[in-house]
Parts: C-alpha cells; structure tokens; sequence
C-alpha cells in the first residue's frame, strides 16, 4: 500500500447518525484531490455505536484507521493519538461533527506546500449560535491572541493542516489542542489563516459550553508560561519575588524609622504585618524560581532535549 501523504485526524464522540456521511464526504472530497491519504478516526470513549459503525466503514475501506479508546479521554488526547499515528507528511485535523467542509483541505494543504507550517482554517461566516457559541468565542480569540503573541481569527476551528514534523513532537494536555499553532511557534514556524466553509451541525449537540470558558483561560496560563518562561523561570518568580520583596523591605524600613527615630508605636498598625508578609513571600517566590531553574535544566538534560529547534543545515562538503 503507497504511503500515505497527507493524514486527516478526526477525534469522534458519539457521533453515530453521521458517520457515514462524514465517511462518504471526506473520501469523496480526498479522491478529487488525487494524493495518497488515510483518515484516522479516534473513538474517544463514545457511548452509542459509534465504534461498530467505524469499525465497518474500516472493512471496507483500507485508507481509513480506527483508534479505540478505553474511555474518554477528551478532545486533545484524541488529537495527540492521532498525531503519534499519523504516518503522512501532512497531518490535517476535523471535527466529526459535519460542520468541516473536507472540500477546504486541498486549499489549506497548499498553502502549507507553498511554504507555511501550519495552515488554520477560518470559520469567518459561522453557523452557531451568537449568544452561547460566537460570542465567547471571539472573546477567547482575542485573549488567546494578545497572550501569545500568535494572532488568529479563530482558534477554535479544528479544520487545520500541520507539517508532521512540527506538530508530532508536540506534547498536548488538557484542553490544549486549541492553542496548537501558539504552542507550535516556539519552534519559529509559519502560520497562516485560510477563510474556510463552515455548516450548521446536522446531527447531535455540541460538546462545548460555557463552562469551558475557564478551563480554557487556566490552559492559556500555562501556554504562555511555556512560550515565554518555560527556560528562564527564575525571570518570572525572581522578578515577582524582588518586587514584592522590595515592598516589604521598604515599608518594614519605614516603620522601624518610625518607631526607633520618631518613637511612635506600631505594634497596632496593620501596615508591620502586611510589610513582614511581603517580605516572607518575596523570598519565598526567589526560591520557588530557583527551584524551577533546577527542574527545567533537569528536563532538559536528562531528555537531551535542546532548548533551541534547527530549520535546516547547509554547508560544504567535507574535506
């Protein structure tokens, strides 16, 4: 069997009235485009028959590869799955749900050929709900944008299309898979944004609410930890450190000058507890940033793993 050259990576949660569909529409949209191909659809723990109905679509059909998983294990673990499995160059990733229109991967898939790393599909005309859906959503790109640094329009559009050497490398926890091109520009990679088809959804409900919104803007914090501290922590501690440290020294020196030159009591002024817990709390930050340096230098090391990531190489032959 010719190896594939692009992977699709589609996680699946109890999405049984669509599958065939979703089979159907994929396959015809990837036979067009005339490239080798196989899909990966990743069973995460669903609850109806959505593993009997992929596992029949796989009989007959080779190009399509079935990961079962033993439980839920939730969206970015489905992508990272699929990520470990892919076996082609590209690896694009969809949402299971219909509302991807597979007839945009050819135009992401070209742009990354002409030179991009990573090419993130654009939900411009989106057909979700304003109030619960969009709203939050435009929100949570904005945020996600001003943090890191990386500025889409859509985050949360899984319709996107990697190089598989700059996304198989990637570790991703909790509900990180939306922060993927963020994560991936620490490698210095080229992003682009493609406006691509979006439909309303034709079967089931959405999985997303709300209440993600705070898990969400906790796993923000640790992206941005990692792009801009993740191999100098002692910078971030040392620096909340010396300036809640600085504070208290000043306002514990302020009040002995009080006490011993001017002889007033300060037992009673809150302003003394207030001084010796910034004081407390400044060294105490010193020493966890200390302590993180040893762990990232321990990380690092025992992994071989450099704090640095190689485009290319030229040079002349050797003598």
């Amino acid at each position: 069997m010719t190896a594939p050259y692009l992977s699709v990576v589609i996680p699946i949660k109890d999405e049984s009235p669509g599958l065939n569909e979703l089979h159907r529409q994929f396959t015809e949209a990837l036979d067009r485009w005339r490239k080798p191909y196989e899909i990966i659809a990743i069973d995460d723990g669903s609850r109806d028959d959505s593993f009997e109905r992929l596992a029949a679509l796989q009989r007959r059909d080779p190009r399509l590869r079935v990961i079962r998983f033993r439980r839920n294990f939730g969206q970015t673990a489905a992508f990272a799955a699929g990520f470990a499995h892919a076996r082609g160059a590209l690896i694009a990733t969809a949402d299971g749900d219909l509302q991807n229109d597979p007839a945009d991967i050819p135009k992401l898939v070209e742009l990354v050929e002409r030179g991009a790393d990573i090419a993130a599909g654009w939900r411009k005309d989106r057909k979700d709900p304003f109030l619960t859906r969009r709203l939050p959503s435009m929100i949570a790109n904005w945020l996600i944008s001003r943090t890191t640094g990386v500025r889409l329009h859509d985050y949360g559009c899984s319709l996107k299309v990697f190089r598989a050497e700059v996304v198989k490398p990637l570790r991703l926890y909790g509900e990180m898979h939306r922060f993927l091109p963020a994560i991936a520009s620490e490698l210095g990679v080229t992003i682009v944004e493609e406006v691509v088809n979006h439909r309303p959804r034709a079967h089931g409900a959405s999985k997303y609410g709300l209440g993600r919104t705070v898990r969400v803007i906790l796993d923000l914090l640790t992206v941005k930890f990692f792009l801009s501290y993740s191999t100098k922590p002692l910078q971030m501690f040392g620096l909340l450190g010396l300036m809640m440290g600085g504070a208290g020294i000043l306002i514990v020196g302020w009040l002995s000058y009080l006490r011993l030159f001017a002889y007033q009591s300060i037992a009673n002024r809150p302003l003394l507890l207030f001084g010796i817990l910034l004081v407390f709390t400044g060294v105490q930050l010193l020493t966890l940033g200390l302590l993180a340096e040893m762990q990232i230098r321990t990380y690092h090391e025992s992994q071989d793993k450099p704090t640095y990531v190689v485009r290319e190489i030229r040079e002349g032959p050797a003598d």
